[in-house]
C-alpha cells in the first residue's frame, strides 16, 4: 500500500472506532435466523399477502427471500426514465433464482438540469435527506430479506444510500440506468452557451443546442455529480463489476438488471453468502471511494456526500482526508470538464476495470474489502460483456485504449488529483484544479464583488459592471441559508471574463458540482454567512487572496477593521409555493464539511 493511503486508512479508523463499533452492534443485532417477515404476527403478515396474491405461496415458505425494490423513477429525469420498466424485469429475475420481489416503495428525484437557476434549485440538497428518509420508511416495513436501490443522480445516490445503511443488516445493490449515448461535445455546448451570454446568438440556437446535448434517456455524459456517483458506487462494491457506464436501453444494461436481482437474491442471510451493506461499506471501501474520485478530478460534490455516506455507516471523515490523499493520487483521467472527452470515452478508453487495474498495481486501493461481488476488490478488475442474453464477466483490459482519456500511474495528467484544500480566515473551501488548464489560475489575488445570489451576478454581468479583475463573493447560499443551491448561473459570466483577458476568481458558501471548469473557484466555504462565517463581512473593494498552491483562502483586511463591521442580514426567505415547508430543515442542516445533512 501507499504510504499516505495507509495512514489516511488508519486515521479514519481509529477516529470512528466508537462510532462504527455502535454501527455494527445494531447491524449484528438486527440480523434474522429466518425470513423477517415470518416474525411479524399473522395480521400484519397478511397484510402484506394482501397486496400480492400471486406472491402468497412463495411469502409462506421459509426459505425464499424477499427482496425490496426502492426506486428513484420518475419521466423529468432522463437518467431515471429507464428505471420505469426495471421492477417488473427485476421480479421475474429475482423468481428465477427462487426468490421474490416487492416494489416497496418510491424516492423523490430532482433533476438539477432542469431546476438549475430556478426556485426549484433551492430543494435539491435537502432532497437527499428526504430520499434517506423515505428509503428508511420503505424499509421500516421488516417484511425484506435484501433490497435493490435504484437511483443515479445528484443527491438521489447518496440519499438511496444514506438511507439503506440504517438497515445495513440487509444486503443491497445499487441499479444504475447508464449514460445516453454522446451527443454534442461539451466545449462545443459550454462556447454556444457563453455566445448567448455575449449577445452573439438568440434562445433558439441555444435551445437547439442543448437539445442536442441532452438528446434521449440516460445519466448526461459529462463528468458531474451524477457520474462521480456512478464511479463512487463502483469504487464502494455495492455496484456489480462493470455496471456503471454501460449505456442505457442496451441489451447489456438489461442483462446488468437481470444480474444485479439474481445477486441479491443470493447473498441474503438465508443462504451461504451473506453479505450485508453494512460490510460492504467500511473504512477502506470509503477510502477506495475517495481514491476513485481523485485520481478522475470528481465532482466537488462528493466531499459532502461521502461524507454523509460514511457517517450513515459509523465512519467519520473529513476534507483533511481529501487533501491528504489529493496530494498523493495522481490524476489518470481527463473527461469533460477536465478533457475533451465524455464518460462514454471513458468507457471505451477501459473504463472502471483499466482505471482500478492502475490504482490498485500503485498501492493506492485497499484489495481486502468485501463487495457485494465477492470479497475482494480484484473481482472489479473485470468488466461484463453480453453471451447468449446474459452480462457475464471477463478480464478487462490491461492497457488504455486512448491515453488522451486514461493515463498510467508512469505518466500522469499530473502528479497530483484534482481536489484541494483551501483555508484561512476566510473559513474552509474546496477548488477543484484538475479543469484549470494554466497552473497559474490556481492562484487569485483581486478585490472582492460581493453578491447576495447568483441572479444578482448576473444581472450585474449584463449591466457591464463586472468589466475588471475581481474575485466575485457569492454569500449566504450555505446549507442554512437557501439550502445549498447550485450556482451554475455564475460559470458562464466569469467564463466570459476570464475570457476577456481579466483575473476572476470566485468564493462562495454555495455549490457548483463536478460540472464546473475553467473558472478558479473556492466553494462549500464554512462556516457559511448564516452561521458566523466571515464571508458575511466582506465589502466590496477588499483584497482576496485565494491560492491552491499554499492552500490559502485569506480575506486580506486587518482585525480591527473587521471587528467594527456588522454582519450583512441574509436575504428574505424565498416566497416560492411549498419552499416554507422546508425551513424547519433547512435550520439545523450540518455544515458543508459535515455533510449538510439535517438527518445524520
Amino acid at each position: 500500500m501507499h504510504p499516505t493511503i495507509e495512514h489516511v486508512t488508519r486515521r479514519i479508523i481509529e477516529r470512528s472506532k466508537a462510532s462504527r463499533s455502535s454501527y455494527l452492534a445494531r447491524m449484528a443485532a438486527a440480523k434474522g435466523s429466518g425470513p423477517f417477515r415470518k416474525k411479524l404476527p399473522c395480521s400484519n403478515l397478511a397484510h402484506d399477502l394482501a397486496g400480492c396474491p400471486a406472491c402468497h405461496t412463495a411469502l409462506l415458505d421459509d426459505r425464499i427471500p424477499n427482496i425490496g425494490i426502492i426506486s428513484a423513477y420518475n419521466d423529468v429525469l432522463s437518467a431515471h426514465q429507464p428505471l420505469g420498466h426495471y421492477p417488473d424485469l427485476i421480479k421475474q429475475a429475482v423468481a428465477e433464482v427462487g426468490g421474490i420481489a416487492q416494489f416497496a416503495g418510491g424516492v423523490p428525484a430532482m433533476c438539477d438540469g432542469v431546476t438549475q437557476g430556478e426556485p426549484g434549485m433551492d430543494l435539491s440538497l435537502m432532497s437527499r435527506d428526504v430520499i434517506a428518509l423515505a428509503v428508511v420508511i420503505a424499509l421500516s416495513h421488516n417484511v425484506f430479506d435484501g433490497a435493490l436501490l435504484l437511483g443515479v443522480c445528484d443527491k438521489i445516490m447518496p440519499g438511496l444510500l444514506m438511507g439503506g445503511l440504517q438497515y445495513g443488516h440487509l444486503p443491497m445493490l445499487l441499479v444504475p440506468a447508464g449514460p445516453m449515448p454522446t451527443g454534442i461535445g461539451n466545449r462545443e455546448k459550454n462556447l454556444i452557451r457563453e455566445r448567448f451570454a455575449k449577445g452573439e446568438i438568440g434562445k433558439d440556437e441555444l435551445l437547439a443546442s442543448e437539445l442536442r446535448a441532452y438528446h434521449s434517456p440516460g445519466t448526461c455524459t459529462f463528468y458531474g455529480t451524477a457520474n462521480s456517483n456512478q464511479l463512487m458506487a463502483e469504487m464502494l462494491g455495492v455496484h456489480l463489476p462493470g455496471a456503471s457506464f454501460v449505456n442505457a436501453e442496451t441489451e447489456l444494461r438489461e442483462a446488468l438488471t437481470k444480474a444485479a436481482a439474481h445477486r441479491v437474491a443470493t447473498i441474503t442471510h438465508l443462504g451461504g453468502e451473506y453479505t450485508p451493506l453494512a460490510e460492504v461499506i467500511s473504512e477502506k471501501a470509503i477510502v477506495n471511494a475517495m481514491v476513485g474520485l481523485l485520481a478522475t478530478g470528481g465532482s466537488t460534490n462528493e466531499t459532502m456526500h461521502l461524507v454523509a455516506i460514511a457517517k450513515a455507516a459509523g465512519i467519520l471523515i473529513d476534507w483533511d482526508d481529501f487533501a491528504e490523499l489529493s496530494a498523493a493520487v495522481p490524476l489518470l483521467v481527463r473527461i469533460y470538464p477536465n478533457g475533451a472527452g465524455d464518460i462514454n470515452s471513458f468507457q471505451q478508453a477501459g473504463g472502471m476495470a483499466l482505471l482500478i487495474r492502475e490504482l490498485l498495481a500503485g498501492g493506492f486501493l485497499h484489495e481486502d474489502v468485501q463487495t457485494v461481488a465477492g470479497p475482494g476488490f480484484s473481482r472489479y478488475l473485470q468488466e461484463p460483456v453480453l453471451a447468449e442474453g446474459k452480462a457475464v464477466w471477463q478480464d478487462g483490459p490491461e492497457q488504455s485504449r486512448d491515453p488522451a482519456i486514461i493515463a498510467t500511474l508512469a505518466k500522469p495528467f499530473a502528479p497530483v488529483s484534482g481536489i484541494k484544500l483551501l483555508s484561512g480566515n476566510l473559513g474552509r473551501a474546496i477548488m477543484k484544479i484538475s479543469a484549470l488548464a494554466d497552473g497559474e489560475k490556481t492562484c487569485v489575488e483581486a478585490p472582492a464583488m460581493v453578491f447576495s445570489s447568483q441572479h444578482e451576478l448576473e444581472q450585474a454581468f449584463k449591466a457591464g459592471q463586472m468589466n475588471r479583475d475581481l474575485i466575485a463573493v457569492v454569500r449566504f447560499q450555505g446549507p442554512r441559508a437557501n439550502g445549498m443551491p447550485e450556482l451554475h448561473k455564475l460559470l458562464t459570466p466569469l467564463a466570459v471574463l476570464m475570457e476577456q483577458g481579466y483575473k476572476v476568481g470566485l468564493v462562495t458558501d454555495g455549490r457548483l458540482s463536478g460540472a464546473s471548469g475553467k473558472v478558479p473557484f473556492a466553494i462549500h466555504c464554512t462556516p457559511e454567512a448564516l452561521a458566523g462565517g466571515l464571508i458575511a463581512k466582506v465589502q466590496d473593494g477588499d483584497m482576496i487572496r485565494m491560492d491552491a498552491r499554499s492552500s490559502a483562502l485569506q480575506l486580506q483586511v486587518d482585525e480591527a477593521t473587521l471587528a467594527q463591521r456588522q454582519t450583512v442580514l441574509p436575504p428574505p426567505e424565498s416566497a416560492e409555493p411549498g419552499h416554507g415547508m422546508f425551513a424547519a430543515l433547512r435550520r439545523v442542516l450540518s455544515g458543508a464539511e459535515e455533510g449538510a445533512s439535517a438527518v445524520l
